[in-house]
Parts: C-alpha cells; structure tokens; sequence
C-alpha cells in the first residue's frame, strides 16, 4: 500500500478531513498497520528544525544575562552611576516587555503560524539590541531593553508549540530539553561574552551588538523551517499540512499522522476560542494544571536563589564570576541529565524528583542559617544547598513545564492557554523578585527559605495528584485521554 502524502494532494481540505473521518475502525487499524510496517518516524529529519527553533531560547538565556556584569559600566557611561533605581529598570524593562510579548503570543502564533512568529520574535530582539548598544541616555537604553523583553515574552511559547507539534512522539521529551538547554547556553554565553567588560571601555556596547547575530540567523534560517502541521491543520490547510508531515516525520508516516489529528479534532469547531473559554467547560482543567506548575515553578524561589546567589558565595569566599560559572553549570548539567531522562523516566517522575530535591535543598539552606553563629562551615553548607537546589530544579521543574504543557493542551487551545500560563509564570516571577529582599529583611532568612521549600512540597504533591505522564504517546492520545477524564 503507497502511504505517500502525494495521494492526497489534489483534494480539499474538507473533503480530505472527511475522507478521514469515514470510519474509526478503519482509521485505527490503518495506524496500526503503518506503525508496525514503518516503525517509529525518524528522529533526524526534525532535528534541524528544532534546532532552529531553540535558537529563540538561546535568545531568551542571553538577553536574561547580558546586563549582569556590564551594569556598573553602562551606569558610568550612561550618567546614572549610584542610582539604583535606574540600574533596576535597566535589570527588569525586559520583564515587562516580555509581559507584553507574551499576552499576545496566543494571537500572534495562532494567526499568523509558528514560524512567521519567530521571525516576529526576531524582529524586536534586533531593534532592541541596536537601540541598546547605541544608546547614549537612559531613556534609550530601556526602549531597546523593553523591545528586546517583548522578543523574549513571545519566544519561549512559540518555542514549547513549536517544539511540541513538530516532534515525533518517542523523542518529543528529549527535544523539549533543547528549550532549557539553549537558555543555560544563552546565560552562560552573556556571562563569558561579559568578562573583559571592566578592562575594555565600552565593551558592553559589544555585549548587545553580538545578540544581534543569532537573531538575524533566527529569521533567516525559519524562512527554510517546516510550518507545524498541527497549525495548517487547524486552519484548513490540509494539503500543506501534509506535506510537512511528511518533511518531518518521512512519507509512510504521513498517512497515520492525519488520521491522528483528525480523530482528535473530530466534534471541536473550526472557530477561534476566546480567553475567558478557558477559564470554564472542558478545558478549564488542563489550564487550571497549567497554570499552577508554573506558578509553583516561580514560587518555589528559583530565581530568588539566582538573584542571591552571589553574595551566598561571596560569603563563602569565591568570587562572583566564579559564582556565576558555578551556578551555570550546574543549571546546565542539570538540563542536560534531563533530555536524556525524558523520554526514559517519563515528566512526571522528574517533576516529581525535581521539587522534592528542591525542598530537601532548601532544607539544607534552613539548616546553614540556623547553624550561622555556631560553626563555620555552615558557609559551605548553604552554597551546596544551593547549587544542589539549581540543579534539582534543571532536572524537572525547569525544562518540564514548557514540554508538558504543549502536550496536554489540545491543539484549539494551544497557543492561547500557553500564553496564559506563560503570563502567570511572568507576573509570578515580577512579584518574587519585587518582593524578595523586602521579605529577606522582614522575616529573615530562615522563614523565607522554609516558605520557599513548602512551596516545593505542595508542587510535589500536586504533581502527583494531577498531572498524568505522557512519555512516548502522540498529542493525539494525550488529548482523548484527558477529555475523556473530564
């Protein structure tokens, strides 16, 4: 039997929808039938354009960086030397630019595809970047900082759909890694990139121009991408999606992939979803799921410990740079361990391990500032407590939430609830940032840390409570076990 897209070319989209939809029994046995005559897709040929696709992520770590060790010189050079307010929104516009970005990342991925949407990603990122390594007031380099924010708001969803809808299901786990991974790159590429700032006068102008070029291949190489099947599919398109499918996958897949997606989208309209339908009916589950992980994800006090880090090592003795080296590497060690437990262990189980290591290092940090006025290798204590949090935490609750996500989320709602629980990973971690030294002075560290490992706990038990494993099952089975449980 000759299973190549090609058969279908020449038919519209509704009748090929149709055709497809004719019989249940025959459907299933045709998948069975290629799966057990072709296997499972090849992992090679989506591999480029997942690499592509995580170039938005190396983006997203770089950008997150890219002040830390330049601050002190772009104040000098700029005339607001001392002001720590200034030095703070030059720190954080990029939150709220990517507040923005990632509101209308549910519109802009659905309307006008994945791929046009990074390119769009890129956009802002280059102006921003130039603005930025040109500007001579403050003014003009927080325009550039916040340009560069709504890149960074819209990148990392489109990203995780991207990711998600173009990957064959047994190394969808292993390539939603790349996502965290390329973000360790990004930071740990900012943070090298940094080094001769304070013996080269205007190197961090340098630091800002270099982000320009993995920006400008970003675009370039998407024009050459697969589109996301799953998108053409759901815009009518039923002959392109097809040939992507077949782009991605290899032709004898291409047959079972469609009859995947239209058993799955069989009884959902066509139309567009508005924003409050999430929040009521059948979806309001998977979303409620959604946005708790990543709201637990912010509470659970990661980037409170990336943000302290330094002077819990200057305590200790070690320089800041050497801090920094150590808590990326630990960072990206961690992520890498991850994509190669993926698709072996399952998201669930790493989830699961990730918060409760979490909040055993965070009992570790509880314990150092108990011990703080008794001995003093409590020090050291409290810096292995905390590159062992950071590690636990590229293990699961860093890389899973982006992968699972995507997964759970049936593909009419895709893009708009990722942009959502995007927006709340955001707000959430505004809110910690703003609040963290304010509550360090209040309560101390003891209480903080302690609320911060809670957190981890309660992330750990409604892990297992409500999130189901979805190693090595199509997005399509994923979505009909789901809405049969509701």
């Amino acid at each position: 039997m000759n299973l190549n897209s090609t058969v279908y070319k020449r038919m519209p989209s509704r009748d090929l929808a149709d055709d497809l939809d004719r019989g249940d029994d025959a459907s299933a046995a045709l998948v069975s039938v290629v799966d057990q005559n072709s296997g499972n897709p090849s992992w090679k040929l989506s591999l480029p354009h997942v690499c592509v696709a995580t170039v938005s992520s190396f983006l997203f770590g770089y950008h997150l960086g890219v002040v830390n060790e330049p601050l002190e010189s772009i104040s000098m050079d700029l005339g607001f030397a001392g002001n720590t307010l200034a030095e703070g929104f030059v720190v954080s516009m990029c939150l709220g630019g990517a507040l923005i970005g990632c509101l209308f990342s549910g519109w802009i991925s659905d309307g006008i595809g994945r791929r046009r949407a990074f390119q769009l990603t890129a956009l802002p990122m280059i102006l921003g970047a130039f603005l930025s390594a040109s500007s001579r007031s403050l003014e003009g380099m927080l325009f550039g900082r916040f340009l560069v924010g709504t890149g960074m708001g819209l990148g990392p969803t489109v990203a995780s759909l991207y990711v998600t809808e173009v990957s064959p299901p047994m190394v969808r786990g292993t390539y939603g890694s790349f996502i965290q991974i390329a973000t360790c790159l990004g930071l740990i590429a900012a943070l090298f990139i940094g080094i001769p700032v304070k013996e080269v006068v205007g190197w961090w102008r340098v630091c800002f121009w270099v982000s320009a070029v993995p920006a400008a291949l970003l675009a370039l190489c998407m024009e050459f991408c697969a589109e996301s099947p799953h998108w053409l599919y759901k815009r009518g398109r039923i002959g392109e999606a097809e040939v992507e499918f077949e782009r991605l996958l290899g032709g004898s897949h291409v047959k079972s992939a469609m009859a995947e997606l239209s058993r799955s989208d069989r009884g959902d309209d066509s139309e567009s979803i508005k924003y409050s339908e999430l929040f009521y009916g059948r979806h309001f589950r998977v979303v409620f799921i959604g946005t708790m992980l990543f709201a637990l994800q912010q509470l659970s006090g990661i980037n409170a410990v990336f943000y302290f880090s330094s002077a819990v090592f200057r305590s200790a003795g070690v320089p800041s740079e050497i801090a920094n080296v150590c808590v990326g590497f630990a960072n990206l060690s961690g992520s890498i361990i991850a994509m190669l437990l993926m698709d072996k262990l399952g998201r669930k189980i790493l989830l699961l391990g990730s918060f409760l290591g979490m909040a055993a290092s965070m009992g570790l940090q509880v314990v150092a500032t108990t011990l703080h006025h008794q001995d003093s290798w409590h020090v050291y204590l409290s810096v292995g407590g905390m590159l062992l949090f950071v590690l636990a935490f590229a293990l699961g609750a860093g890389p899973v939430p982006g992968l699972l996500l995507p997964e759970i989320f049936p593909n009419k709602i895709r893009a708009k609830a990722m942009a959502l629980c995007m927006s709340v990973h955001w707000v959430v971690n505004f809110f910690v940032g703003l609040l963290f030294l304010r509550l360090l002075e209040q309560l101390g560290a003891k209480m903080l840390y302690s609320m911060f490992a809670s957190f981890c706990l309660t992330a750990a038990i409604f892990v297992g409570k409500n999130v189901i494993e979805t190693k090595g099952k199509s997005l399509q089975e994923i979505e009909i076990s789901l809405l049969s449980a509701v």
